[in-house]
């Protein structure tokens, strides 16, 4: 039996979204519940696949299928396609499982030709129709799959307005359009050296193959990598009828909405149509569209009847949806829906509205929310202050919110290659278009002269959570000469600009920024409310002061899984550890160390304060010591030029003595760590004594202190042994003087692959485990973290070498083997044995995860990353309880158990 790579709308639903596409499902999903749609046909995602695989050739008996249900819509309809005395025109459209907005090309009217343009216009009573169908049939033909510039295009409808003396594209004649028509046909073969193809089914194989052949387009490529897609998922093609809104009689048109406002989340209706316009005209920006809440004005049959359709959408879907819709001659049609895209707000509001409607689940609520929109809402956004005293250079409308800052440049490559090269970009725009994808990946921020809240810059920047300011139209851009003006101000290439996304304002130079409240944020706080219902994986964060362990608290922090002891000897206490580093005797450091004590305990008693009633972490001195004195070379050059100049240099001398005496040839593997800790105990026993004296002090104030002691860099038991015995000591000592009993344990990093390998060993002696992956990951590798990704590592990734960099997301088939190992071999020694993760990665999705899989008490990450950590936390427990993991943090993911 044939294999089956075509399905009519009657065939599909919406489970069917992996072969059929979403844009495709969601089609026949509408047939199915009996929606008005055009019917239509879709060729799956599985023969794009198959073209790839076989060549680029069309596999084995698609085609003919292809052909079969195009004679069966044409004898439901009483058409034929190629027949020009009674055609039936499709339109071709793409459609991937994962909405991508603007990334694949849309071909309408195929199958039109000069004699068939003759019968429509008949049939219609409308030429002018009929020409302006054939004309938008060879500008898009053109660009789509010839791949001419579309530039001359509008070039030359501009130049037919003009002679004309229309205002719009409406007002454009029968002959203007046929006139249109034949000079595009003129710049076709000028560009491509071969007449335009008026062969229908020759039109519709180019179609089909030109959608295929998108999917991998640098743009599709851009945003798929941006968002992690898959490259092997493929995308459908969408056949179907043409409906016509271009009709000039005041009952046709076009029109975008949303069944939420997409910008806030608002229960609402939202969106914008234009009459007498044809597919891509609301949403390319070439016309400005008029709000939806007018054609209740204009067509009320036709508007109230969507509403209908849009609440039946809401409700049977169970999401806010995005809905695209012709009106011909005041009949309403279907063209598509789908998950709407929004800002990272709308999203968060609009998912905890939705439970409270009793639409979805609370776990569905979280399973919507992903880590990037979390990070938005986190973002910085402009200091209102300075707001009040900033003069707007522009209005536009406000497309997508948030706050950004940049230089301006006018194209996409350009904008691309400066962001690469580290420069804050804002891309300016006339409009943009799908070919400026990679340049909207790249800029802070997006501005553009023409176009609505629906248009390609708006729908895109809001999907990337990037500020955009649409339909900025006092501004006069000249790509040319590089620069845009707005009345007598001019902004050339280079210069500086700041978009407020939220208000759709313009302003020139830079505006400071501050950092967005988390306590405002209510309906943030009820998803990770629960979220946090939903998790096993407890979050801690990494925090060295008292106001970093505040702030984590109220992100909602469990607990600190590291304070790095080190960061406290910074600043102007710098010195101070100095005159140890430098001391000659015993008396000299031990005096040194005195000075710190007190200002140690001061730093642990705060963070006890902050973190009453919560464990807390608290890292040894790690580092070598020379990270504490200035570098060689700094210090030769002073030495030098200090006795050029006469000066005393005595102590840049003895700086540069010691930093040459602690030299290494590789001190990130050399004395740190538990092995400084053991050559030198006195700095550790002095921070162990503070540490103890504040637990103590803390406690008689009636804080509830948790204390857990962490040695780092331990490679084998018998350092353990040794370091750990000596500081139990010295913390008894002190509880005996203080008179009070602290809860605490003594635990270490799991960096070395030894410790890894020999942790059932090590969990004799340990109470805790915490994975340092930095470390390990170098170790694992063999590489330097700084010089890897300096010289190759992202290039490795880049290549394919590497699926991921493995600093940013843990190599789970090598580090990953290490640490489940670390966790069965400890747990087999020590049964309550407490592990957690405290490196870059307890923080990273991918990574709380795999943390999730393999038992871990804890994450412990930065803490403006805790937020994220107890949503990826929740997102663990849901793939283990079966949901999609690929579908997470998705618009319109549905509970498995109520998704059919």
């Amino acid at each position: 039996m044939a294999h089956k790579w075509v399905y009519a709308f009657e065939e599909g639903d919406a489970s069917m979204r992996n072969l059929l596409g979403g844009k495709g499902a969601n089609l026949a999903e509408m047939t199915r519940i009996g929606l008005p749609v055009p019917p239509g046909f879709i060729v799956t995602t599985e023969a794009c696949n198959a073209y790839y695989e076989n060549g680029n050739k069309f596999p084995e008996g698609m085609w003919d299928q292809v052909l079969e249900y195009l004679e069966a819509l044409g004898n439901k309809l009483g058409r034929k396609f190629g027949d020009d005395s009674n055609p039936l025109l499709v339109s071709v459209r793409s459609g991937a499982r994962v909405s991508m907005p603007g990334m694949m090309d849309t071909i309408l009217n195929l199958g039109l030709t000069p004699a068939g343009v003759e019968t429509m216009g008949a049939k219609f009573g409308d030429m002018r129709f009929a020409w302006d169908l054939y004309r938008r049939l060879i500008q898009m033909f053109g660009k789509v799959v010839l791949e001419v510039p579309g530039e001359p295009f509008e070039e030359i409808i501009a130049e037919i307005r003009k002679e004309e003396g229309a205002a719009t594209d409406a007002g454009i004649s029968a002959e203007g359009w046929k006139k249109c028509a034949e000079q595009f046909k003129a710049l076709v073969e000028q560009h491509t050296g071969k007449p335009f193809p008026e062969d229908p089914f020759e039109q519709l194989s180019l179609g089909v193959e030109a959608v295929f052949k998108s999917w991998n387009s640098k743009r599709a490529t851009d945003y798929r990598n941006n968002f992690g897609y898959p490259h092997d998922w493929g995308t459908a093609v969408n056949v179907q009828t043409m409906v016509y809104g271009n009709f000039a009689d005041g009952k046709s048109g076009t029109g975008v909405a949303f069944t939420r406002d997409p910008s806030t989340g608002e229960r609402k209706f939202y969106g914008e149509y234009l009459l007498n316009a044809q597919g891509e005209d609301v949403v390319s920006g070439a016309r400005t569209p008029t709000n939806v809440d007018k054609l209740a004005e204009e067509i009320p049959s036709a508007y109230q009847e969507l509403l209908q359709v849009a609440r039946t959408l809401e409700e049977h879907l169970r999401e806010m949806q995005d809905i695209e819709f012709t009106i011909e001659s005041g009949k309403l049609w279907m063209l598509q829906t789908r998950s709407g895209k929004r800002t990272a707000s709308a999203a968060v509001k609009i998912a905890v509205d939705m439970v409270n409607e009793g639409l979805i689940t609370k776990e569905e609520a979280v399973a919507r929310i992903n880590d990037d929109m979390i990070d938005q809402l986190l973002h910085p956004r402009f200091d209102p202050k300075a707001l009040e005293q900033a003069k707007p250079l522009a209005k536009g409308l406000n497309a997508s919110p948030g706050a950004a800052v940049g230089k301006v440049y006018f194209d996409a490559d350009t904008a691309e290659m400066k962001a690469k090269a580290g420069e804050p970009v804002i891309l300016v725009r006339p409009l943009t278009e799908p070919d400026d994808v990679h340049g909207m990946l790249a800029a802070r921020g997006i501005l553009t002269a023409e176009g609505g809240a629906t248009s390609h810059a708006a729908v895109v920047a809001r999907q990337l959570g990037k500020p955009c300011v649409a339909g900025a139209t006092e501004i006069s851009i000249n790509l040319q000469e590089r620069k845009f003006t707005v009345n007598s101000v001019t902004v050339n290439e280079g210069d500086v600009i700041s978009l407020n996304g939220a208000t759709g304002t313009v302003y020139l130079g830079e505006l400071p920024v501050v950092v967005p409240d988390f306590e405002e944020q209510y309906e943030l706080r009820q998803i990770l409310g629960w979220a946090d219902d939903i998790r096993r994986l407890m979050v801690w964060a990494n925090a060295d002061t008292p106001d970093q362990a505040a702030r984590a608290r109220r992100y909602g922090a469990q607990g600190i899984g590291l304070c790095r002891t080190e960061h406290m000897f910074l600043g102007e206490r710098t010195e101070i550890f100095q005159s140890y580093i430098l001391a000659d005797t015993d008396e000299e450091r031990q005096a040194a160390l005195d000075k710190m004590l007190p200002l140690q305990r001061e730093d642990f008693h705060g963070i006890f304060r902050a973190m009453d009633g919560l464990p807390v972490v608290i890292r040894l001195l790690d580092p070598p010591l020379h990270e504490f004195l200035p570098s060689r070379e700094e210090l030769m050059v002073e030495v030098a030029l200090g006795r050029e100049r006469g000066q005393d240099v005595s102590k840049q001398e003895a700086l540069l003595h010691k930093a040459n005496e602690l030299a290494e040839f590789n001190p990130m593997l050399g004395l740190r760590g538990v092995r400084l800790g053991i050559l030198m105990p006195d700095v550790n026993r002095m921070q162990v004594r503070a540490i103890f004296e504040a637990a103590c002090d803390a406690l008689a104030e009636g804080i509830d202190v948790h204390a857990e002691v962490m040695i780092p860099l331990t490679a084998h038991i018998n350092e353990l042994k040794y370091l750990q015995t000596l500081l139990e000591k010295e913390a008894q000592q002190v509880m005996a003087e203080k008179g009070r009993q602290v809860p605490y344990k003594f635990g270490t990093m799991i960096e070395i692959p030894r410790a890894a390998i020999t942790a059932g060993e090590i969990a004799t002696l340990a109470e805790f485990f915490s994975f340092g992956t930095n470390d390990l990951t170098q170790m694992t590798y063999g590489v330097s973290r700084d010089d890897a990704e300096r010289h190759f590592l992202l290039q490795y990734v880049e290549q394919g070498i590497l699926p991921k960099n493995p600093f940013q997301t843990i190599d789970r088939e090598g580090v990953g083997v290490l640490m489940q190992m670390a966790v069965e071999q400890g747990r087999k020694t020590r049964p309550t044995l407490e592990v957690g993760i405290c490196g870059e990665h307890g923080g990273d999705p991918n990574s709380i995860e795999f943390c999730h899989q393999i038992g871990l008490n804890y994450v412990s990450c930065s803490p403006f990353r805790v937020p994220v950590a107890r949503l990826a936390a929740a997102h663990a427990a849901l793939i283990e309880r079966g949901w999609d993991a690929e579908r997470l943090g998705e618009l319109g993911v549905l509970d498995p158990a109520r998704a059919n």
